[in-house]
């Protein structure tokens, strides 16, 4: 049976590296650029740089910033009418996997004008366009929504998170510029790091992993455990831009492969809560980890190996307890000490939220089946 993978055209690293940018522009004759970015790095000046460097360059552009951290159906709609007053002709997103999410949102209805109630856009995708040029200048190092074919847009009205995956959606470019991802505060960078974590690790253990995925995971997963504490606590460089790179590399991965029951329990947490999505992957990470062992320990192993650990001795339990363990220790060191109840969550709402759970877009991929009783048991365990 064949394997497809999509991976995007061009993509740039290292400090700095956004300086490129005029460059593609003018080289693929684009004449303006609706400029997606959120109000807190618009006040905190890091969309200023992009902003100056068009201006340098004399390159006219029109900034969205009405981009909320949990982007809503509004958020996308509402940038469709911008854009298409701008009358640009290319979409550069500045930001974390919010901005980037609404950027190809966005991108897609522009080229799909069908699809402009954005609900019909959730799942997997049958859109028939590519959509609106996009560059992707992700200012976090977590979501790998720049190389990514999928797209996350709330709707507040069902108080569901929608998946959207579409290889029609992926930027033609990616610049993962390290200098920018240095002016996240801790918490961020944390929640982040955490996130690019869970999708290494459920990439390596979905159903759908092959040996391109798995070649990506196991590299990412190795690049975050040695480079996250660092690039949060002591906010070293180096760190920093390896981040950058791990998260992309995971992105890469999970992009053809799939995820998991983690994702699928922290959209709902986003959804009906508001919970920051790498917070939510964090909190939920260990518990489904100690589930998902039962059936998959042994992809365990192989990551403990990677690790260092001489994980051909251990029993199944060792490998379980011992990653476990090995998550918790990094999200702590991080300072994401939280559970679920503290971002809101209660018992009374668990049937509710196990119900959305069960069809959430990232389910199938789990390794171990699950059912809504499973879930409701993996929520409480959470809190």
């Amino acid at each position: 049976m064949a394997v497809k993978f999509v991976l995007n055209e061009t993509s740039y690293f290292g400090e700095n590296s956004r300086e490129v940018l005029p460059e593609e522009i003018k080289k693929r004759n684009f004449k303006k650029v609706f400029l997606v970015s959120d109000k807190s790095l618009v006040e905190a000046g890091v969309t200023k740089k992009i902003e100056k460097i068009l201006e340098d360059e004399k390159i006219e552009y029109k900034l969205y910033d009405d981009v909320k951290p949990n982007p809503t159906i509004k958020n996308v709609t509402d940038g469709v009418e911008e854009c298409k007053k701008s009358k640009a002709d290319l979409i550069v997103a500045v930001g974390g996997g919010s901005s980037i999410d609404t950027a190809k949102g966005i991108s897609i209805v522009m080229t799909n004008p069908d699809r402009a109630d954005i609900k019909s856009l959730n799942g997997p995708s049958n859109t028939i366009n590519r959509g609106m040029p996009l560059i992707a200048i992700p200012t976090t190092a977590g979501t790998a929504a720049e190389v990514t074919i999928n797209y996350v847009i709330t709707d507040e009205e069902r108080k569901i998170k929608m998946v959207c995956v579409d290889p029609n959606d992926i930027p033609i470019i990616a610049i993962v510029d390290s200098e920018l991802m240095s002016s996240m505060p801790k918490s961020l960078a944390a929640a982040t790091g955490m996130d690019a974590l869970t999708h290494a690790i459920e990439g390596y253990i979905t159903l759908a992993h092959n040996e391109m995925s798995d070649m990506f995971h196991m590299k990412a997963i190795k690049m975050i455990f040695e480079n996250l504490s660092k690039a949060v606590n002591e906010k070293d460089k180096q760190a920093i831009e390896q981040m950058g790179m791990a998260q992309y590399i995971a992105g890469m991965g999970f992009s053809n492969v799939g995820l998991g029951i983690c994702h699928s329990m922290a959209h709902q947490l986003g959804a009906v809560y508001d919970t920051p999505h790498g917070i939510a992957n964090a909190m939920l990470l260990p518990t489904v980890l100690e589930f998902n062992g039962e059936v998959c320990y042994e992809r365990y192993r192989d990551i403990l190996k990677e690790l260092g650990y001489n994980a051909d001795i251990y029993t199944k339990e060792e490998l379980i307890k011992t990653l476990v363990e090995k998550v918790k220790n990094l999200s702590e060191e991080v300072g994401i000490t939280q559970t679920i109840k503290d971002y809101g969550a209660k018992e009374d709402d668990f049937s509710m939220l196990a119900d959305k759970a069960m069809e959430d877009p990232c389910k199938p991929g789990n390794p171990r089946e699950t059912l809504k009783e499973d879930f409701i048991e993996l929520y409480r365990k959470a809190m």
